[in-house]
């Protein structure tokens, strides 16, 4: 089991607009299709993101602030999206506003999908941004090429990295899952004396499940599932788990076959993610598109990208 702390110290500019910083919780195994990431994001100027979309699955979750999805979509504070692989959105404006540069925070859980296509480690990232850099720039999120070429960033450093072009998975759901937390009833968990949970929903083939976890004072939780990974961030309060103190924005996870035992010092609400091993079919599925987007969003990414100067006449 790992557990990792709040660190208001350790923060790092890993976002191509440099608008938001991020703390690196918890991170899987690069190189497998279960791979992830999961951080708190922080914003500290004004943040804007043409539309686009992944070939990887999210699930985000507004601690401070909310965030536009675009296209008259809000995920509001506190709030729970779920964003399937290949799913696009955007265009995102968010400016501060009223708020103060770090006050809006938001965990992002990023994940390999049912499709197996895996996630891209932030060092692989990092390498690849680095290594790009001696044959382009990055502007935003778009990488332009010596030879005048345009790209977009993930694209080219994906391609970099592995080698080939960037496969997007078409689809599972219409539009990112929203779930309001509030709206969800707290019911008991069998076997466990003051120990509630609110249970928000279970995505693809994989069953990746989000739910609310609510010890009372005093109360202990024991979780132990032998296919699954559980990612675990406290939301409120205070409590031990494996003898180690945690508190607000602390991360935890445990692997297949490892058991969770938390204890509530104070009323403890927890946000959990459980992470099924991928299975995939008997045969490679052909439902997934080589663009980055298709034609009508394109058009809208192409108007929001920054103009080059033209060389005179």
């Amino acid at each position: 089991m790992k557990i990792v702390p709040f660190d208001d110290t350790n923060w790092t500019k890993d976002h191509p607009t440099g608008a938001v910083l991020f703390q690196h919780m918890l991170k899987g195994e690069p190189g497998t299709p279960e791979n992830f990431m999961y951080t708190l994001g922080r914003q500290d100027a004004d943040f804007h993101m043409p539309r686009h979309r992944h070939n990887f699955e999210q699930i985000r979750l507004p601690v401070r602030g909310d965030m536009n999805l675009g296209r008259g979509l809000v995920l509001g504070e506190g709030q729970v999206g779920y964003f399937p692989e290949g799913l696009s959105y955007g265009p995102q404006d968010d400016p501060l506003g009223k708020a103060a540069p770090g006050e809006r925070l938001q965990l992002v859980l990023q994940f390999g999908g049912a499709s197996g296509y895996g996630f891209m480690s932030i060092e692989q990232r990092r390498k690849a941004w680095d290594e790009l850099l001696e044959h382009g720039k990055f502007v935003g999120p778009y990488y332009h090429f010596d030879n005048g070429k345009v790209q977009w960033g993930l694209n080219t450093i994906w391609e970099h990295v592995f080698g080939e072009h960037l496969k997007y998975p078409r689809p599972r759901y219409k539009n990112v899952q929203i779930a309001d937390p509030k709206r969800f009833n707290w019911l008991p968990v069998q076997g466990s004396e003051g120990v509630d949970h609110k249970f928000m929903g279970s995505f693809s083939e994989r069953g990746v499940w989000i739910e609310l976890v609510r010890l009372t004072e005093g109360a202990t939780w024991t979780s132990l599932d032998e296919g699954a990974r559980r990612l675990v961030v406290v939301l409120s309060g205070t409590g031990t788990a494996a003898d180690d103190d945690i508190g607000w924005m602390t991360a935890i996870q445990a692997d297949p076959g490892e058991a969770l035992s938390l204890t509530a010092s104070s009323e403890l609400e927890l946000f959990l993610v459980g992470l099924p091993p991928i299975v995939l079919p008997r045969t490679a599925s052909d439902e997934y598109d080589l663009e980055e987007l298709h034609e009508q969003a394109a058009e809208e990414q192409a108007q929001a990208r920054p103009q080059q100067p033209q060389p005179a006449a």
